[in-house]
């Protein structure tokens, strides 16, 4: 059941919408003190890392999407994790059944990827920033060593993944409170974490990636069997891009490209959405879910086709986007039953455990950023002394070795984070994104039809129920909505599978909008702890 929490603000000025409180104050504390969006979103990064442990942190990754007033291309900076040198689709133990033995890919050193967040966010603050590292960190630095409260949330993912935690003394020691457990409300305090940030502080990402840092994350991982080498660490790189950019309905979605593939499958569906006159179709109706579900079968389809690190792989990301070559998928979908879908999905577990948040500030600067450790706790590994869980992005690989996700040294796994600015008539319009994993996608596209063809406010249309549907034919909804809506579904064919009322698999968007006369709308979304505050 939603709580009372309000999460929804107004302002004139600049607004903040993060998945913690604590993150959400922090961002709006670096604005009060004259930093820019750049600045509010990395100082935000960082906290999330400390707030909101078990989805993101320094030993992650992610992207960030950033539009500032005098970007004639907005930005787009990928800082997602890549595989070690030594890794490779034989690099796990598999079973008769083809399947990864005790998930290896997915817990554990064998599950760990080269972390990117502390490269990409410190890129982000030294060259489009204003704060020197030290003032961006300091709020971090203070919250880790001064304890975090532990959510309703954060108390059911521990007891979730006690199992897998406490089988690392240093994850035991700081995330299972030495196996006597956290509840709702107690403090936890993360004193080796606030010890690691102001060594990043005071020697950037050099200290992350060679220093003290970085050696024990590599003597970690060498002592269990893990693959990253010192190499690895040193040659990790940031990489900045051009967003993909697509239309609906006169309005310009600027998203992530490979090797997330949300921007060009959030683009695909809107074009299909596009023929249709999505605007008469009442709200989670019948002809509405039936509509979206299929659009979005169809781009997951192609998402699992096609779809993979551009750097490895030759992906057909203009064609993917082409409105002409969504008409032709129009012609595939009937309004009056479901289509099986005809393609094996490799990757359909990626996992659901990310962490969105979205700024912009008075200048007009807006950024969006979507970041991961991966699973909840990742590999449920801690660096020793470090208080870092290390993520288990390896698992985002497909363990089939000829498939276009397939691991290669290097290469980056798919992903589908996505976050996203829209613009109208080139004017500021919302900053948008949500975890979710595979399910992004669906979340970010219901959003943006939310907003543009029904006219909904931000906190309207990130509140409405929700279904997500990927390239199988099961269609996951919320349970709110109608009985009635949910046996036509199944009638035409659906395999319905009945969600929570809230429920976060559906994601948990932080996102904001601008209103005609300028005002910013900043939302948060119940399903999980966000909240969003303006100056």
């Amino acid at each position: 059941m939603i709580d009372d929490f309000i999460r929804r603000d107004e302002s004139s000025v600049a607004m903040v919408s993060s998945g913690k409180p604590e993150a959400t104050d922090i961002g709006l504390e670096v604005l009060k003190q004259g930093g820019n969006a750049i600045d509010a979103a990395v100082a935000v990064g960082f906290a999330m890392g400390v707030a909101e442990p078990a989805t993101s942190g320094l030993g992650g990754g992610g992207f960030m999407t950033v539009k500032t007033p005098d970007m004639l291309t907005p930005l787009f900076i990928d800082f997602r994790e890549y595989a070690p040198e030594k890794a490779s689709s034989d690099m796990w133990d598999f079973g008769e059944d083809g399947k990864v033995r005790n998930r290896e890919n997915a817990i554990g050193p064998k599950s760990v990827s080269v972390p990117g967040e502390v490269a990409g966010l410190l890129h982000a603050l030294n060259k489009y920033g204003t704060l020197s590292p030290k003032e961006v960190l300091q709020p971090s630095i203070n919250l880790a060593r001064d304890g975090i409260v532990v959510s309703e949330m954060l108390e059911k993912m521990l007891n979730q993944y006690e199992k897998y935690l406490i089988n690392c003394e240093d994850a035991t020691r700081v995330y299972l409170n030495d196996k006597k457990g956290f509840k709702k409300g107690d403090l936890l305090k993360n004193p080796d974490l606030a010890q690691t940030l102001e060594r990043i502080a005071e020697y950037g990402s050099s200290e992350f990636y060679q220093g003290k840092t970085g050696q024990a994350i590599i003597d970690k991982l060498k002592a269990c069997g893990g693959l990253i080498t010192s190499k690895d660490m040193y040659d990790y790189t940031v990489e900045e891009k051009e967003p993909v950019i697509g239309t609906y309905r006169g309005y310009t979605i600027i998203s992530s490209p490979p090797p997330s593939s949300g921007g060009t499958h959030i683009i695909q569906a809107l074009n299909i959405l596009e023929s249709f006159d999505v605007q008469a179709m009442q709200v989670n109706s019948t002809e509405y879910l039936h509509l979206f579900s299929e659009a979005l079968k169809l781009s997951y389809e192609d998402r699992a086709r096609f779809m993979a690190d551009t750097n490895f792989i030759d992906v057909p990301l203009k064609g993917l986007r082409s409105k002409k070559y969504s008409e032709k998928l129009v012609d595939k979908i009937n309004m009056s039953y479901a289509r099986v879908p005809g393609c094996y999905d490799p990757w359909t577990y990626e996992h659901d455990d990310t962490t969105h948040y979205s700024i912009a500030d008075e200048a007009g600067n807006m950024v969006s950023v979507t970041k991961t450790i991966n699973h909840f706790f990742g590999a449920c590994m801690v660096a020793k002394d470090t208080g870092i869980l290390l993520n288990d992005t390896m698992a985002d690989f497909s363990t089939k070795k000829y498939d276009v996700n397939a691991v290669e040294r290097r290469k980056k796994p798919l992903s589908t984070m996505s976050p996203t600015i829209v613009l109208k008539d080139g004017q500021p319009f919302a900053v948008i994104g949500s975890p979710g994993g595979v399910r992004i996608i669906s979340v970010v596209v219901q959003l943006i039809s939310k907003l543009i063809d029904h006219k909904m406010d931000i906190q309207e249309a990130i509140e409405s129920p929700r279904i997500t549907q990927d390239a199988s034919n099961r269609l996951l909804f919320e349970s709110r909505i109608h009985p009635r809506v949910i046996k036509n579904l199944g009638d035409m064919g659906h395999e319905m599978v009945q969600c929570q009322a809230f429920d976060k698999k559906m994601g948990g968007v932080n996102a904001l909008m601008y209103q005609k006369d300028g005002k910013l709308i900043g939302g948060a979304d119940p399903r999980r702890d966000g909240i969003a505050k303006g100056l």
